[in-house]
Protein backbone atom coordinates (compact mmCIF):
# COMPACT_ATOMS: atom_id res chain seq x y z
CA UNK A 1 0.00 0.00 0.00
CA UNK A 2 0.94 3.69 -0.63
CA UNK A 3 1.16 6.33 2.10
CA UNK A 4 0.05 9.65 1.72
CA UNK A 5 1.13 12.81 2.91
CA UNK A 6 -2.20 12.63 5.44
CA UNK A 7 -1.10 9.10 6.40
CA UNK A 8 2.44 10.47 7.30
CA UNK A 9 1.26 13.77 8.98
CA UNK A 10 -1.25 11.65 10.75
CA UNK A 11 0.67 8.43 11.90
CA UNK A 12 4.03 10.53 12.72
CA UNK A 13 4.24 9.63 16.08
CA UNK A 14 3.72 5.95 16.02
CA UNK A 15 5.92 5.51 12.61
CA UNK A 16 8.81 7.15 14.60
CA UNK A 17 8.53 4.64 17.10
CA UNK A 18 11.56 1.94 16.62
CA UNK A 19 9.33 -1.10 17.16
CA UNK A 20 6.34 0.50 15.10
CA UNK A 21 7.66 2.07 11.88
CA UNK A 22 6.21 2.29 8.48
CA UNK A 23 6.42 -1.55 8.35
CA UNK A 24 4.34 -1.47 11.49
CA UNK A 25 2.11 1.04 10.44
CA UNK A 26 0.84 -0.75 7.36
CA UNK A 27 0.10 -3.65 9.17
CA UNK A 28 -2.27 -1.44 10.98
CA UNK A 29 -3.63 0.22 8.24
CA UNK A 30 -4.19 -3.30 6.68
CA UNK A 31 -5.99 -5.27 9.44
CA UNK A 32 -9.61 -5.44 10.33
CA UNK A 33 -10.91 -5.63 13.57
CA UNK A 34 -14.33 -6.77 15.41
CA UNK A 35 -15.61 -4.94 18.39
CA UNK A 36 -18.14 -6.52 20.20
CA UNK A 37 -19.91 -4.45 22.79
CA UNK A 38 -20.04 -1.06 22.58
CA UNK A 39 -20.34 -0.12 25.91
CA UNK A 40 -17.97 0.89 28.65
CA UNK A 41 -14.58 -1.10 27.56
CA UNK A 42 -15.63 -0.94 23.47
CA UNK A 43 -16.31 2.63 23.07
CA UNK A 44 -13.07 4.07 24.19
CA UNK A 45 -11.32 1.45 23.06
CA UNK A 46 -12.82 1.75 19.69
CA UNK A 47 -11.57 5.06 19.51
CA UNK A 48 -7.80 4.82 20.08
CA UNK A 49 -8.04 1.83 17.49
CA UNK A 50 -9.54 4.30 15.12
CA UNK A 51 -7.22 7.09 15.68
CA UNK A 52 -4.51 4.53 15.33
CA UNK A 53 -5.05 3.94 11.67
CA UNK A 54 -6.68 0.94 11.45
CA UNK A 55 -9.13 0.96 8.48
CA UNK A 56 -11.35 -2.04 8.96
CA UNK A 57 -13.81 -2.09 11.76
CA UNK A 58 -17.18 -3.81 13.05
CA UNK A 59 -18.92 -2.45 15.21
CA UNK A 60 -21.24 -5.34 17.10
CA UNK A 61 -24.11 -3.55 19.24
CA UNK A 62 -27.77 -4.17 19.89
CA UNK A 63 -28.27 -1.84 22.55
CA UNK A 64 -28.69 1.88 22.53
CA UNK A 65 -27.50 4.72 24.35
CA UNK A 66 -28.51 5.43 28.11
CA UNK A 67 -28.11 8.22 30.43
CA UNK A 68 -26.14 6.29 32.59
CA UNK A 69 -23.83 5.39 30.41
CA UNK A 70 -22.51 8.91 29.45
CA UNK A 71 -19.86 8.91 32.63
CA UNK A 72 -17.84 5.70 31.03
CA UNK A 73 -18.95 5.73 27.52
CA UNK A 74 -17.55 7.83 24.76
CA UNK A 75 -21.40 9.04 23.59
CA UNK A 76 -22.90 12.17 24.64
CA UNK A 77 -26.54 13.84 25.60
CA UNK A 78 -27.39 13.46 21.58
CA UNK A 79 -27.44 10.00 21.64
CA UNK A 80 -29.52 8.84 24.25
CA UNK A 81 -31.82 6.41 22.94
CA UNK A 82 -30.26 6.30 19.87
CA UNK A 83 -28.47 2.81 18.81
CA UNK A 84 -24.92 2.33 20.25
CA UNK A 85 -23.43 1.21 16.96
CA UNK A 86 -25.11 3.76 14.56
CA UNK A 87 -23.70 6.63 16.62
CA UNK A 88 -19.97 4.88 17.72
CA UNK A 89 -20.25 4.93 13.71
CA UNK A 90 -20.63 9.19 13.38
CA UNK A 91 -18.18 9.47 15.97
CA UNK A 92 -15.51 7.07 14.13
CA UNK A 93 -16.05 9.00 10.81
CA UNK A 94 -15.47 12.28 12.58
CA UNK A 95 -12.07 11.43 13.47
CA UNK A 96 -11.28 9.46 10.39
CA UNK A 97 -13.48 9.34 7.31
CA UNK A 98 -11.19 6.86 5.10
CA UNK A 99 -12.12 4.08 7.95
CA UNK A 100 -14.43 1.36 6.29
CA UNK A 101 -17.42 0.35 9.13
CA UNK A 102 -19.67 -2.28 8.75
CA UNK A 103 -22.82 -1.71 11.85
CA UNK A 104 -23.85 -4.76 13.68
CA UNK A 105 -27.19 -3.72 15.18
CA UNK A 106 -27.44 -8.15 16.38
CA UNK A 107 -26.77 -9.35 19.62
CA UNK A 108 -24.36 -12.23 18.89
CA UNK A 109 -25.77 -15.69 18.86
CA UNK A 110 -25.12 -18.94 17.83
CA UNK A 111 -26.84 -17.75 14.85
CA UNK A 112 -25.39 -15.28 13.32
CA UNK A 113 -21.78 -15.46 14.93
CA UNK A 114 -20.09 -16.67 12.10
CA UNK A 115 -22.01 -14.49 9.92
CA UNK A 116 -20.92 -11.40 11.84
CA UNK A 117 -17.15 -12.35 12.57
CA UNK A 118 -16.18 -14.20 8.98
CA UNK A 119 -14.28 -10.65 7.85
CA UNK A 120 -12.46 -9.85 10.62
CA UNK A 121 -8.88 -11.45 12.18
CA UNK A 122 -9.10 -9.75 15.18
CA UNK A 123 -12.17 -10.06 17.75
CA UNK A 124 -12.43 -7.96 20.76
CA UNK A 125 -15.41 -8.89 23.43
CA UNK A 126 -16.36 -5.90 26.09
CA UNK A 127 -19.68 -6.81 26.72
CA UNK A 128 -20.75 -7.42 30.26
CA UNK A 129 -22.33 -10.56 29.16
CA UNK A 130 -20.37 -14.04 30.25
CA UNK A 131 -22.66 -16.13 28.27
CA UNK A 132 -21.10 -13.83 25.20
CA UNK A 133 -17.47 -14.26 26.26
CA UNK A 134 -17.83 -18.23 26.46
CA UNK A 135 -19.59 -18.24 22.84
CA UNK A 136 -17.26 -15.73 21.48
CA UNK A 137 -14.03 -17.46 22.85
CA UNK A 138 -15.77 -21.11 21.17
CA UNK A 139 -15.93 -20.05 18.21
CA UNK A 140 -13.02 -17.96 17.80
CA UNK A 141 -10.96 -21.02 19.01
CA UNK A 142 -12.56 -23.32 16.32
CA UNK A 143 -11.82 -20.98 13.81
CA UNK A 144 -8.47 -19.78 14.79
CA UNK A 145 -8.66 -16.06 15.46
CA UNK A 146 -7.12 -13.44 17.93
CA UNK A 147 -9.74 -13.03 20.55
CA UNK A 148 -8.72 -10.15 23.33
CA UNK A 149 -11.60 -10.25 26.15
CA UNK A 150 -12.34 -7.29 28.75
CA UNK A 151 -14.28 -7.70 32.06
CA UNK A 152 -14.66 -5.09 34.53
CA UNK A 153 -16.75 -4.45 38.15
CA UNK A 154 -16.54 -1.90 40.40
CA UNK A 155 -12.55 -1.31 40.81
CA UNK A 156 -11.49 -4.51 39.47
CA UNK A 157 -10.77 -5.26 35.72
CA UNK A 158 -9.61 -8.79 33.82
CA UNK A 159 -7.87 -8.85 30.44
CA UNK A 160 -7.38 -11.72 28.36
CA UNK A 161 -5.82 -12.52 25.32
CA UNK A 162 -5.42 -15.82 23.10
CA UNK A 163 -3.89 -16.44 19.87
CA UNK A 164 -6.22 -19.19 18.69
CA UNK A 165 -3.43 -19.51 15.38
CA UNK A 166 -2.02 -22.13 17.86
CA UNK A 167 -2.60 -24.66 20.20
CA UNK A 168 -3.32 -22.07 22.94
CA UNK A 169 -5.64 -22.18 26.27
CA UNK A 170 -8.83 -20.40 26.14
CA UNK A 171 -11.13 -18.69 28.51
CA UNK A 172 -13.01 -21.84 28.87
CA UNK A 173 -9.83 -23.03 30.88
CA UNK A 174 -10.15 -20.19 33.13
CA UNK A 175 -13.93 -19.95 33.41
CA UNK A 176 -15.65 -23.25 32.51
CA UNK A 177 -19.04 -21.63 32.81
CA UNK A 178 -20.73 -18.31 32.95
CA UNK A 179 -21.11 -17.28 36.77
CA UNK A 180 -25.09 -17.78 38.12
CA UNK A 181 -25.50 -14.48 38.92
CA UNK A 182 -23.89 -11.97 36.59
CA UNK A 183 -24.90 -8.41 37.44
CA UNK A 184 -24.43 -5.72 34.51
CA UNK A 185 -21.35 -3.66 36.14
CA UNK A 186 -23.54 -0.17 36.29
CA UNK A 187 -26.01 -2.13 38.62
CA UNK A 188 -23.24 -3.43 41.02
CA UNK A 189 -21.09 -0.24 40.48
CA UNK A 190 -18.60 1.03 38.21
CA UNK A 191 -15.75 3.56 38.55
CA UNK A 192 -15.42 5.12 34.98
CA UNK A 193 -11.98 5.18 34.57
CA UNK A 194 -11.63 1.64 35.67
CA UNK A 195 -13.65 0.81 31.90
CA UNK A 196 -11.75 3.31 29.97
CA UNK A 197 -8.09 2.18 31.11
CA UNK A 198 -9.13 -1.78 30.44
CA UNK A 199 -9.55 -0.08 27.01
CA UNK A 200 -6.36 1.64 26.41
CA UNK A 201 -4.81 -1.83 27.73
CA UNK A 202 -6.54 -3.80 25.26
CA UNK A 203 -6.04 -1.68 22.87
CA UNK A 204 -2.54 -1.28 23.46
CA UNK A 205 -2.02 -5.11 23.16
CA UNK A 206 -4.45 -5.34 19.83
CA UNK A 207 -2.36 -2.79 18.13
CA UNK A 208 1.02 -4.43 19.36
CA UNK A 209 -0.06 -7.70 18.13
CA UNK A 210 -0.68 -6.35 14.98
CA UNK A 211 2.29 -3.98 14.41
CA UNK A 212 4.48 -7.50 15.51
CA UNK A 213 5.14 -6.20 18.81
CA UNK A 214 5.04 -9.72 21.02
CA UNK A 215 2.44 -9.35 23.42
CA UNK A 216 3.13 -10.89 26.65
CA UNK A 217 -0.45 -10.86 27.29
CA UNK A 218 -0.98 -14.05 25.05
CA UNK A 219 -2.61 -17.09 27.37
CA UNK A 220 -2.60 -14.91 30.01
CA UNK A 221 -5.11 -12.76 32.29
CA UNK A 222 -4.24 -9.31 33.89
CA UNK A 223 -6.16 -8.66 37.05
CA UNK A 224 -5.98 -5.31 37.79
CA UNK A 225 -7.73 -3.45 41.22
CA UNK A 226 -7.79 0.23 40.86
CA UNK A 227 -8.74 1.06 44.23
CA UNK A 228 -5.70 -0.29 45.27
CA UNK A 229 -3.23 -0.07 42.43
CA UNK A 230 -2.67 -3.84 42.03
CA UNK A 231 -1.69 -6.16 38.82
CA UNK A 232 -1.00 -9.76 38.64
CA UNK A 233 -0.73 -11.24 35.37
CA UNK A 234 -1.56 -15.27 35.56
CA UNK A 235 -0.59 -17.67 33.35
CA UNK A 236 -3.93 -19.58 32.11
CA UNK A 237 -2.75 -23.47 31.42
CA UNK A 238 -4.91 -25.64 28.83
CA UNK A 239 -7.29 -27.58 31.06
CA UNK A 240 -8.77 -30.83 29.42
CA UNK A 241 -11.83 -29.99 31.11
CA UNK A 242 -12.95 -27.14 29.32
CA UNK A 243 -14.08 -29.25 26.35
CA UNK A 244 -11.90 -26.99 23.75
CA UNK A 245 -9.02 -29.45 23.97
CA UNK A 246 -10.21 -32.93 23.82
Amino acid sequence: MQFTKDDIERYKPQINLKKINIQGQKKIQQSNVLVIGLGGIGSPLLEFLARAGIKKIGLCDFDKVSKSNLHRQFYNAADINKNKSKSAAKKVKLIDKKIKLKIINKKISKLNIKQITKDYDYIIEGTDSFVSKLLVNDFCKKNKKKLFIGSVSQFDSHIFFFDFNKNNSCLRCFMPKPPNNTPRCQDEGILGTVTGITATLIANEVLKEIAGVKSTLQNHVLISNFENLTFRKVKINISKKCGNHD
